[in-house]
């Protein structure tokens, strides 16, 4: 309240003997000083004004400023974060399709012989439903892994939730970024954990284990042709088991070559500091309170204007007509002493009297032909 009542005096002060002594000023040297002055005041009077701005006005909007950055921040690594972790989970229907297929085979297999042409549980049939198998324990991690990352990304939308609530409440800004700052150390534990719970890293090398972890069993057949020709569709499992483990692999390369969440910390800000950072964001506002303190030059040179033209006007116009009243009072009064001490008051008084009828420069120049003509002996007593 102190700083800004001084503020306030001084630009009264300042613009006042600026609208006072600015428009009487007529030499060019005089006027360029007085604009050279004028420039260095209104210099001062913005570090003043945008200190007072900043200090009163601006500080604690700058740091909810930098609070609100610092959500939207977060907000966008909570998302690249659970983006990640969900990444696995557009592998689960390729997985789901292939182990269906497994399990389909393996049943028409037993039921009607499809791949080796005799019926039954065999050694083909078991090979088909351990891959089958595989696949779905492949498929219920994915699954729980979906719970997980759902359950903290829930807890992350709550803290972000409570950062926003304490960016936009009301009263003092120091409580609430205290709040803030521990929020924020929460949901950095809680991204970070995201980063680890995804499962791409486990389905890579689950796919490897289904190429090079591939056992086929004994062919069980009983005759030389059937156990050629498990051998045969055994071999050919092992090709597509191959080709299924190399598209998941690929898969999960794509989502580890995925740039992680870049560590942040969040660093508080004092208000001097906010107000240097987001200047930019308040251009407006203090354009505003600029414009409001620097007005009264616009009336200081409305005055110089006016005062000139008033100027040149009295040049243009007759001497009895730019007389004043004053004047001619002052004038008529130290002739009549002046034609006392002379003896001239007879010719004094005609000559007022043809002055004030003709009311023109005529009876003025008689009253100054006889102040000439009159000796100066000094005023009267």
């Amino acid at each position: 309240m102190i700083y800004s009542a001084s503020v306030s005096v001084a630009i009264y002060a300042f613009w006042s003997y600026m609208a006072r002594f600015y428009p009487h000023v007529t030499s060019r040297g005089s006027r360029t000083a007085m604009l050279g002055v004028m420039a260095a005041g209104c210099v001062m009077i913005l570090a003043m004004s945008s200190w007072l701005n900043a200090a009163a006005l601006a500080g604690s909007a700058a740091l909810e400023q930098h609070l609100a950055e610092t959500v939207e921040d977060y907000t966008a690594d909570l998302d690249q974060a659970h983006q990640n972790a969900l990444a696995a989970q557009s592998l689960l229907p390729d997985i789901q399709r292939a182990s269906e297929r497994f399990s389909q085979l393996a049943a028409s297999e037993r039921q009607s012989g499809a791949l080796t042409g005799t019926t039954g549980s065999g050694s083909v049939v078991s090979l088909l439903t351990q891959m089958s198998q595989q696949l779905v324990e492949l498929q219920s991690g994915i699954n729980a892994s979906r719970e997980q990352v759902t359950t903290l990304f829930t807890d992350g939308q709550k803290r972000l939730e409570t950062m926003r609530t304490l960016v936009s409440s009301p009263g003092a800004i120091e409580p609430r970024a205290d709040r803030f700052s521990s929020e924020v150390v929460a949901l950095t534990g809680v991204i970070a954990s995201l980063g680890q719970t995804s499962i791409a890293p486990s389905i890579r090398r689950a796919a490897d284990d289904l190429s090079l972890g591939f056992i086929a069993p004994i062919p069980d057949g009983t005759e030389a042709d059937l156990v050629s020709r498990q051998d045969r569709v055994m071999e050919t499992i092992r090709t597509s088991v191959v080709a299924q483990s190399k598209v998941l692999s690929q898969a999960a390369d794509e989502i580890l070559a995925r740039p992680p969440v870049a560590e942040r910390r969040f660093v508080p800000l004092s208000s001097a500091e906010a107000v240097l950072r987001y200047a930019s964001d308040f251009i407006p506002a203090w354009a505003g309170a600029i414009s409001i303190d620097l007005l009264p030059g616009v009336l200081v040179f409305i005055l110089a204007v006016v005062h000139g033209a008033i100027r040149r006007q009295e040049e243009t116009m007759p001497f009895a007509q730019r007389i004043t009243v004053a004047e001619l009072m002052e004038a008529l009064a130290m002739q009549r002493a002046i034609a006392a001490q002379t003896g001239d008051v007879s010719d004094l008084e005609s000559a007022v009297a043809q002055a004030e009828d003709a009311d023109d420069a005529t009876g003025l120049n008689n009253i100054t032909s006889l102040e000439r003509k009159s000796p100066r002996k000094g005023p009267p007593a």
